[in-house]
This record gives structure tokens, sequence and C-alpha cells, in this order.
């Protein structure tokens, strides 16, 4: 059985777009995005200029970690430091528990995830993924 609500090549690529010029607006500020469907598996990926691995890799791991835990990453980082867990006990290599990866989700249902990567600090990556969430659920 298909997944009831799949996000179409349309609205990613909207998503993608929407993101991708506000990241242009600082043009300083070099960022990394991806977006994953809802069991991780990458449908986009795009960066506003050069990037250190880190960050690109990142971007990737922060859209799978909210996509296959089901939750925000910087939720999911703050919940867990606050168990005095880590998220290296889940035992997938790919999680992170940095701010900047939100859960893509409509009427409860788990549609993928969206991962910023780059900003300094990572203070604007959740603000930038919001802009693309913003797309995919309208």
């Amino acid at each position: 059985m298909s997944d009831p609500s799949p996000l179409t090549f349309i609205q990613v690529q909207a998503a993608m777009k929407a993101m991708t010029d506000k990241a242009r607006q600082t043009p300083d500020d070099v960022v990394a995005i991806a977006i994953v469907d809802s069991t991780g598996n990458l449908l986009a990926y795009a960066q506003t200029g050069a990037l250190r691995l880190f960050s690109r890799r990142h971007a990737i791991r922060k859209a799978y970690t909210a996509a296959v835990m089901a939750t925000d990453t910087g939720t999911n980082g703050k919940k867990l430091k606050e168990q005095g867990r880590s998220i290296s006990e889940m035992g997938d290599l790919q999680l992170t528990g940095l701010q900047g990866g939100l859960v893509v989700k409509r009427d409860g249902v788990l549609l993928g995830g969206i991962g910023v990567g780059g900003y300094d600090g990572g203070h604007l990556d959740e603000a930038l993924a919001q802009v693309g969430l913003a797309v995919l659920l309208s």
C-alpha cells in the first residue's frame, strides 16, 4: 500500500525554491538544504555556495533525523539532553541532535523532513526550514 499523502515532486521543488530564494537574500550566509521522504530517503538537495563537508552532511542528517524520529531535531536533542542521554545511544550514525531539522506532518501523517545546515551557530537553520515547511503544507 502506498503512502496516502506523499510529498510530490512539484511540492518539493516549490519548497526548495522558496528556501533557496530566502537564503540568497543574505548571500554571505551560505547554506545547504535537504528534503527527505517519510523513510529518510533524499528527495532534494541544494546549496547556495561552497560549504564545508560537515554542513552539507548535516543538512541531510537533520532532514533524515526529523523524518525517522518524527520530531524536530532541536526538540529531540533538547529532550535527550534533559534525560541525560545522547543521540549516539539511538544506534543510528545518521541521526543528529542539532537544531535545523523539521518534521513534515499533515493531519498527523508523517510525510518527511527538512534539514538546513550552514548558518554560523545554526541560529537561522530552523527559520529557513520553516519557509520550506510552509510551502509543503500549503
